[in-house]
């Protein structure tokens, strides 16, 4: 019996370890429930409910869209994040990510649990057991993991619970998608679709086999894996992609063997606020939607984020005429800046940049310029410095990089000068302007608005504003013709022509010079103008008055100062490119007058449209007078100043076409109608140019005026400007997806006047008798 009783009691001490191995689990278990019950009710720090589960905070750039769909540029300040749907994700993409990160991806509903239990038993030594869906919860609720082991661990509940929200929330596309989304790729490179650009510039869907292997492959850790920084690390990276696709059967491992011995091929292309296409526009675009948030709210009273809300911008601007434009400044103005430094050299001009300025002079204008400098500003309303150690500052030799061109593109060089000399060096170089228009919807096409943003940031094409020269004139001819009925054939006397003192209240006789002091003989309208005449201008502008000119140029948008005195028929007044563009449109669309237009809708990120665009359209001149002043234009192409345009061989006696005319011989043969323009002592050269559906107007010009061309061979708006306008046009045409029209000008049905002066001839000639004359636009003020 005592036997019995011993095996009894040891049957009952095993039992007893048997409770409590089974309430130490059952306990475990429930402390962990416990745990994950406690973190998503909020317990240990703030979960996402179901409205941020649905709609996550992410910044998302403004995205600048082009009139062809492509994207010319982003407003962010640290995300450059542009989403895209799981559609524009090509599927050798996905198959990467899917064989590196979770292969098992379709089969859980966020947490993987033989990667778990694997990951738990051998300590983490084969790899972690984070699902895409962990690592998405990670990326948009918490971030990198702490260091702690508790708060590690309770970040990892947390990701756990999110992830399986997640999963409930949305499709596995749409998980994928967002994961794609949310990454940083470095450089600027936030999410999929920056990165594609960046590196490779391309979009998403156009991304091949290798370079998508290498974009999963930065998910391991993209500061380690830096294209930039770390190539061979990451093409290594990219090959053990390879490995696991060619392991799960995404790809044959004679694919991946040949992907493996190639290059990463990057074709890095930065994306920022001062490189890129279009970037003068962009700069525009700017203020224009600061003004438009300002007078938008939201529906709920606050104001959009331009860099963090995810607009979308639709702009007329088409990409294709952008780049042209861009190009076409591009070829032009390095070959005429290099021939302005050796006209500018130290022995043939001891004041360079400068020419016809005094010392003292010299001094002024620097001075005026040190003090409306952004490094007067810093140090005295920032740092409160006292002018006289701001002075001395700018005597100071500094480390700098400083613009050149270099191979016909914009460069940088390291140097050091002190901050006077990088300012007078500067001075020295020539600037453009150049805006290209539709003149029927206003739609501006093509912006660009100096010739490199990052060191010459001053836009000028609406911000800059010069003396416009002979490109006025035409609208002193539409008023003669508005108002007088006069024809292109009618003929005036080439004399000497005064407008007496007081008669317009002009303070004194206002008596303009022809530009060659050569005078005789009649000239019709036509050749007058083709050759800017400054004495039948001055005729017409008698016979209208000065007031009916202005209040012409009011009507057609020009909202600069124009003062109703004689002397704005040679082009006295400051107007902008913009503004010239878009009155000379008015004679190309019948004499109605459309509002340029940049911006077509904007919407939110959604897709809801917030902004609608509405044209501003007025009649101003008849269709009649808009044609005749269209034809008198066209002179200025057959026979006048604009004639190069259309020759050929000319470079065999005018060295000038060898050395700086880009681009020659244009052979343009379509119907143009145009008008240079050249401002005394060759500070502003300009050329206006129209067809049926496009008017562009360029302008080129140092920003002092006392910084000019010595003579009128290189320093004319034929000689500065017009090449631009040939460049870009010849590259329109060539495109012949643009539709850019060679028809002639659309005639009206009644017209009164005679435009056809073939039978016409005058003491000075014909209009052909010019045909290969580039008689400069000089203005005199006489």
């Amino acid at each position: 019996m005592a036997k019995v009783k011993k095996e009894t009691k040891s049957v009952q001490d095993f039992s007893k370890y048997i409770r409590w191995f089974w309430m130490v689990f059952l306990g475990g278990i429930f402390a962990i429930l416990l745990l994950f019950f406690l973190a998503s009710w909020g317990v240990f720090g703030e979960m996402p409910d179901h409205t941020q589960l649905e709609n996550p905070r992410t910044n998302l750039a403004t995205e600048i869209i082009s009139s062809d769909g492509q994207t010319l540029g982003k407003f962010y300040f640290n995300d450059n994040r542009t989403p895209v749907s799981y559609d524009d994700l090509p599927k050798h993409l996905v198959d990467a990510l899917i064989a590196t990160e979770d292969a098992r991806f379709s089969e859980h509903s966020g947490i993987d649990a033989r990667g778990t239990l694997r990951a738990v038993v051998k300590m983490g030594s084969s790899g972690g057991a984070s699902t895409i869906s962990q690592q998405l919860a990670k990326q948009l609720f918490h971030g990198e993991g702490s260091r702690n082991i508790v708060e590690r661990v309770l970040q990892k509940i947390k990701e756990w619970i999110i992830a399986t929200r997640l999963e409930r929330q949305y499709t596995k596309e749409e998980i994928i998608a967002q994961y794609f989304n949310i990454y940083d790729f470095l450089n600027n490179a936030d999410g999929i679709r920056s990165a594609s650009r960046i590196y490779f510039s391309k979009e998403p869907k156009e991304l091949d086999l290798k370079e998508s292997a290498m974009l999963v492959g930065m998910f391991k850790n993209s500061a380690l894996y830096n294209p930039r920084r770390n190539p061979v690390g990451v093409k290594n990276r990219r090959n053990v992609v390879l490995d696991q696709m060619e392991k799960y059967d995404f790809i044959s491992m004679a694919v991946r063997d040949s992907l493996k011995k190639t290059e990463l091929d990057l074709k890095y292309s930065p994306e920022s606020h001062r490189e890129g296409i279009a970037t003068y526009f962009r700069g525009y675009l700017d203020g224009f939607m600061k003004d438009w948030i300002e007078k938008t709210p939201k529906p709920d009273g606050t104001k959009w984020n331009l860099y963090n809300d995810g607009l979308k911008i639709y702009t007329t601007i088409d990409s294709r005429m952008q780049k042209y434009a861009e190009d076409a400044v591009q070829q032009h103005m390095p070959r005429l800046q290099t021939e302005f430094f050796h006209q500018n050299t130290s022995e043939r001009n001891p004041t360079a940049p400068f020419l016809e300025l005094e010392q003292s002079e010299i001094n002024d204008l620097m001075g005026r310029s040190m003090r409306q400098s952004e490094r007067w500003r810093h140090m005295k309303y920032d740092l409160k410095k006292p002018d006289d150690e701001i002075k001395q500052s700018f005597q100071k030799p500094t480390q700098m990089s400083v613009f050149v061109w270099k191979d016909g593109k914009p460069s940088e060089v390291d140097t050091i000068m002190t901050p006077m000399d990088s300012m007078r060096y500067y001075k020295s170089f020539l600037r453009t302007g150049m805006m290209s228009m539709n003149p029927q919807t206003g739609h501006v096409k093509a912006w660009v608005g100096g010739v490199d943003y990052r060191h010459f940031q001053y836009d000028m094409v609406k911000q800059g504003k010069r003396q416009i020269g002979s490109t006025f004139k035409p609208f002193v001819y539409a008023s003669a013709i508005d108002q007088l009925h006069y024809s292109p054939c009618d003929e005036f006397p080439d004399v000497p022509f005064c407008i007496e003192a007081n008669k317009y209240g002009n303070p004194e006789e206002w008596c303009p010079k022809n530009s060659s002091n050569e005078y005789g003989g009649t000239r019709t309208l036509k050749n007058a103008l083709a050759n800017s005449v400054n004495t039948v201008t001055a005729q017409l502008m008698d016979k209208v008055g000065p007031q009916t000119v202005a209040d012409l140029v009011k009507k057609l948008g020009v909202d600069s100062d124009v003062p109703p005195v004689p002397s704005i028929a040679l082009g006295t007044p400051d107007i902008s490119v913009y503004e010239m563009v878009g009155a000379y449109a008015a004679f190309a669309n019948q004499g109605v007058y459309t509002k340029p237009v940049m911006v077509t809708n904007i919407e939110d990120k959604n897709g809801t449209i917030l902004y609608q665009f509405k044209p501003e359209t007025r009649d101003v001149l008849s269709d009649e007078t808009a044609f005749v002043t269209i034809k008198l234009l066209e002179g200025v192409t057959q026979g006048g100043s604009g004639t190069r345009l259309r020759t050929e061989g000319y470079e065999k006696w005018r060295p000038e076409y060898k050395e700086i005319i880009t681009g020659y011989p244009y052979k343009l043969e379509n119907p143009i109608a145009g008008k240079t323009g050249t401002t005394q002592n060759q500070s502003d050269g300009w050329f206006m140019g129209m067809v049926p559906n496009l008017v562009t107007g360029v302008w080129v010009g140092a920003e002092d005026r006392a910084v000019h061309f010595s003579n009128i061979t290189y320093g004319q708006g034929a000689s500065m400007a017009l090449p631009i306008w040939g460049i870009y046009m010849k590259s329109c045409y060539a495109d012949e997806s643009l539709n850019v029209s060679k028809d002639e000008f659309e005639e009206p049905v009644e017209i009164s006047i005679n435009v056809d002066c073939s039978t016409h001839t005058s003491t000075i000639g014909t209009d052909d008798s010019n045909m290969n004359d580039d008689s400069p636009d000089d203005l005199d003020f006489g």
